[in-house]
């Protein structure tokens, strides 16, 4: 049984000593499928090397996004323009944010939100491209941000109502919100469009100094089938392609890999 694709986010393990070309391609030695947010300048480098670009940003800002009536239009244009390029250079998520908490109920946030998404789910769709709705803290690094609860996600997913609208379920953020990681894993994980990973606290590498349980997490994850984009990004302490070697192999083993 083929299990989920391994990748890296660019910005957590660049600028650490080691040069992009040679990041790039010990990581595709390693055996990584793709890197995510990576700058578009060396996608051309990135793609030499085997690597899939497995998400890019679909528009600005973290704090204000989708759920500001006032944004709707600029977030609409910006999510077409990058979905030409991932369609162009076969990118298959955009990472998209839920901006802070403003003047608006939960609800209606869910509302202009959901409006928002509506708006380009079906560009997404005819592009197989997934606009995946990142959920943050809002405990430790992103004060106020509003998707900071998987319930909150889930139901703007359900409103939206495209099989192109997802949530990347992040998990060293939602175990500061929520914990509770496997349980929630299985039963919303019809809606989680990509994983990110690091552990907590710290957000260094996932391994048994921290309290989450990865080797556990990633057998559930396999176990609800699946078959998308796992994305590590952890802030290594050490040398950025020793710890993602550690990484990938420490995922590998515990989903049931060769």
């Amino acid at each position: 049984m083929n299990s989920f694709n391994q990748a890296y986010s660019w910005w957590a393990f660049s600028n650490r000593g080691v040069d992009p070309a040679e990041l790039l391609a010990g990581a595709s030695k390693i055996g990584y499928a793709g890197v995510d947010l990576i700058e578009e300048s060396l996608w051309p480098l990135a793609q030499s090397y085997g690597l899939t670009i497995s998400a890019i940003g679909g528009h600005g800002t973290i704090q204000s996004g989708l759920n500001d009536p006032s944004n709707t239009r600029r977030v609409e244009s910006e999510v077409l323009s990058n979905l030409a390029k991932a369609e162009k250079w076969k990118i298959p998520n955009l990472i998209c944010f839920s901006g802070n908490r403003g003047s608006l109920s939960d609800d209606e946030a869910l509302e202009v939100s959901a409006t928002a998404l509506t708006r380009v789910a079906a560009k997404a769709e005819a592009v197989g491209v997934t606009l995946v709705v990142e959920l943050l803290n809002s405990k430790v690094d992103h004060p106020l941000y509003q998707c900071d609860h998987t319930a909150w996600g889930v139901k703007l997913c359900q409103m939206v109502n495209s099989p192109a609208v997802q949530l990347l379920f992040d998990i060293y953020h939602m175990q500061i919100m929520e914990g509770d990681i496997i349980r929630t894993i299985q039963r919303d994980h019809q809606w989680f469009g990509y994983y990110h990973t690091a552990g907590n606290p710290g957000r260094h590498l996932p391994d048994a100094n921290q309290e989450l349980n990865y080797p556990a997490i990633y057998r559930a994850i396999r176990a609800a089938n699946f078959k998308g984009w796992l994305s590590h990004e952890f802030l290594p302490r050490g040398n950025p392609l020793e710890e993602l070697q550690t990484a990938f192999n420490d995922c590998a083993a515990s989903a049931g890999e060769d």
